[in-house]
């Protein structure tokens, strides 16, 4: 039985109106593997036409399964924003071999830079300001690079705690969208709770921090699910969530939807204008399936029916 037959909402959330949550959810990207992909048979009966589509490169994905992946959604009719995770990449050929075969058949004009989730590099890059520093993205003419953000700090980045480090590579990153014509956005991790969101957001528009955020949501899935996803990629306070949540015997078999946190957000955001929230990014932990049907039916636009998609 689907996971969405068993939905149940928390009557006590404050809920965004349904414009608002519509104006909150337009134009959301959602992330794939292309694993994940292969199980998919038709895209275009579960997205909307050109929703942004991250591929995620995880370590020992080869490069060709990639691309091929980025080859059929582009097709499809999406914007296609692979990951370069600079610790897997050897060195500046194998950069510049990799943007070149996803330019050459994929047509891809857009990427997502981040240090990648290994301990140790693969080779001469540890960071996404190495890869940006070495032109080759400007010089392929990507129009768009996305960089990581993280709303509860990375203990990667600052191992001893707090936030230091992740902050100057974020002035680093803006320096550079000053200093070059790309487009830029900060795609976060995933998060559960908003409030520490909207004060993490507020704080970089007092740093003079400018770049858009697209704020990660973990999409429907089983609770168990969602807490061991968050303790692998060290989500902070917002566990806590998910850990009160799982101590509610009434909510413990009951699969999460991020409609309390949407809701939150997206009535701060109508409510500021002015909020550096511009976008929904989604990790479709439960699977994109049932992540984009969630967001169909939560104001999320329409995918092309499936009679018509083929």
């Amino acid at each position: 039985m689907a996971l969405l037959n068993f939905r149940k909402r928390d009557e006590h959330a404050p809920a965004a109106a349904n414009g608002d949550m519509e104006a909150f959810l337009k134009d959301y990207s959602i992330e794939v593997m292309p694993r994940t992909a292969e199980k998919v048979d038709d895209f275009r009966a579960l997205l909307p036409e050109g929703t942004r589509v991250y591929i995620a490169h995880i370590e020992g994905t080869p490069i060709e399964d990639m691309v091929a992946t980025a080859k059929r959604l582009n097709a499809d009719g999406y914007k296609v924003m692979p990951h370069f995770p600079a610790r897997i990449i050897k060195d500046k050929a194998t950069l510049a071999d990799w943007i070149a075969r996803y330019q050459g058949e994929a047509n891809v004009k857009q990427a997502l830079l981040l240090a990648g989730g290994v301990d140790k590099p693969h080779g001469d890059f540890h960071s996404s300001m190495q890869l940006m520093e070495t032109g080759l993205f400007d010089e392929a003419g990507f129009e768009r690079l996305h960089v990581a953000g993280h709303p509860e700090g990375n203990k990667d980045i600052d191992p001893k705690g707090g936030d230091a480090e992740v902050m100057a590579a974020l002035r680093w990153k803006q320096d550079f969208q000053t200093r070059t014509d790309a487009k830029m956005a900060l795609a976060t991790q995933f998060a559960f709770d908003a409030d520490p969101i909207i004060a993490w957001a507020d704080r970089l528009r007092d740093e003079g921090i400018t770049i858009p955020v697209h704020i990660g949501i973990a999409g429907p899935a089983k609770l168990q699910t969602l807490i061991k996803f968050a303790i692998a990629c060290g989500v902070g306070p917002s566990l806590k969530v998910l850990q009160k949540r799982a101590m509610d015997v009434s909510k413990l078999l009951m699969p999460y939807e991020p409609t309390d946190v949407l809701s939150k957000l997206a009535a701060h955001k109508a409510a500021n204008p002015d909020f550096n929230i511009s976008h929904v990014h989604f990790f479709p932990l439960g699977g994109i399936k049932t992540n984009a049907k969630w967001a169909i039916e939560n104001g999320g636009a329409s995918a092309v029916p499936a009679a018509q998609a083929g």
